[in-house]
């Protein structure tokens, strides 16, 4: 039996809101800093990487929106999971997308800080960037959706300017004819499946759209153009600015650059565009870190109000409307892993918690009912195959520290479920295992 009321979160956003939320958040720091490390993995064949995370990422998407409509609550697979396939499934998803999507939000931070924070004073910025976002946050989605609008105009400034630039260098390193036909035979399919699970890191932002399905107006007909909405222009920049880089860097150049839009911009010796690209890059981390912690924070809601997480982060404020304890927990967790984690150690472990995510997502969406599938079940299967793809390819090192990470999570499941039965001789509520 809960001791606590249930109280539901405020539909206020729209559907222009809610693409803005997902695109601000694909369009974040791995806009800035993904093609790097997803260039030396799959070498000239880096739009092979794209285009397959973009198919797996178009597969998730379908999935997602047929069962944020169904399933219109906050969550997202999480919930989605419990509903259509039971409450271990659901909790793997929901703990994969907390732990993973905590530790991307310390990698948004501290890129932001790379950029605007002096030399020395990078972890101290990015933790006062998490708790002056988590602030905002903590004052209402509308505002978050504000905030997101604004950022987003200097992220797609500075895209704009990026791809210019690319476009014009002439085509000293690259010919954009030869970025668009490069073969993966030269580096093998490996490092192209490798690069495409690193480019998912930054398609993955879609999902705050869903994870938000409480605060949406009409979420059947809102949440589903949004998502498919957000990640079909995301998709667009993501072609334009990965041409454009290798176009103006080369593939060598582009994988060893650590700064490799600013570079572009460098290699054009357009040097009045660097602060721009700078602040662009600032902005789109901050925009990213806002609408992740939202969706961290809703998704901890609702893990909580089913026990999966300890009951008092169910709270929601009278006054915001938002869960502000489970806000708040977000930004303390972020701001610890800020002091410890470094950027490029991030990007693979989240890329593993979220591909996990999305694999329970896929196989939910293949249960469905006829009449609440919206898109063929065939596009589930291929999401589920390619997100455990992706997913065993990255890294070791995010492999098994995403493994580890799960355990635990299952582990502290089953203790708790344990230690709630023993102080409780009431028997469980039917639904849960």
């Amino acid at each position: 039996m809960r001791h606590h009321v249930r109280v539901n979160l405020r539909r206020s956003l729209g559907v222009g809101d809610a693409i803005i939320i997902g695109l601000a958040s694909m369009l974040g720091a791995g806009v800035f800093a993904v093609f790097a490390p997803a260039a030396q993995a799959a070498g000239g064949a880096l739009l092979w990487a794209l285009a397959l995370a973009a198919v797996v990422a178009a597969c998730n998407a379908t999935s997602t929106a047929q069962l944020a409509a169904q399933h219109p609550t906050s969550g997202g697979t999480y919930a989605y999971g419990r509903a259509q396939l039971g409450p271990w499934w659901g909790f793997v998803a929901g703990w994969s997308f907390v732990v993973g999507k905590t530790a991307s939000t310390a990698a948004m931070a501290l890129t932001f800080a790379a950029y605007a924070a002096p030399t020395g004073w990078e972890r101290p910025t990015a933790a006062a960037a998490v708790v002056a976002l988590g602030l905002v946050n903590l004052r209402g989605i509308t505002r978050t959706a504000h905030a997101a609008r604004a950022i987003l105009v200097v992220v797609l400034v500075a895209l704009t300017v990026v791809v210019a630039a690319g476009f014009g260098a002439g085509g000293a390193h690259l010919g954009a004819e030869a970025v668009l036909t490069s073969e993966p035979d030269t580096v093998g399919w490996y490092g192209v499946v490798q690069a495409a699970g690193l480019l998912f890191f930054a398609f993955a932002g879609y999902a705050r759209v869903a994870t938000l399905g409480e605060e949406v107006r009409d979420p059947a007909r809102t949440i589903p153009r949004a998502v498919l909405g957000a990640l079909g222009a995301a998709m667009l920049v993501y072609v334009l600015v990965a041409v454009s880089a290798q176009h103006a860097l080369s593939t060598d150049g582009l994988a060893e650059s650590t700064e490799p839009l600013v570079d572009v911009v460098r290699a054009r010796a357009w040097d009045w565009a660097v602060p721009l690209v700078v602040v662009g890059a600032a902005a789109a981390s901050l925009g990213a870190l806002l609408a992740l912690q939202a969706g961290i924070g809703r998704t901890a809601l609702a893990m909580a109000r089913e026990r999966d997480l300890p009951v008092g982060l169910a709270a929601v404020h009278p006054t915001t409307g938002v869960p502000h304890r489970a806000e708040t927990a977000v930004v303390v967790a972020a701001v610890l892993l800020v002091l410890v984690t470094d950027v490029r150690g991030a990007i693979g472990f989240s890329s593993f918690g979220v591909l996990l995510y999305y694999f329970v997502a896929n196989v939910a969406a293949t249960t469905q009912a006829p009449a609440e599938r919206r898109f063929p079940r065939v596009l589930a299967v291929v999401g589920a195959v390619g997100c455990l793809a992706l997913c065993v390819t990255l890294p070791v090192g995010s492999v098994v520290g995403g493994v580890v990470v799960l355990a635990v999570g299952v582990l502290y499941r089953l203790v708790t479920r344990r230690a709630r039965a023993a102080g409780a001789p009431s028997p469980a509520r039917p639904h849960d295992d």
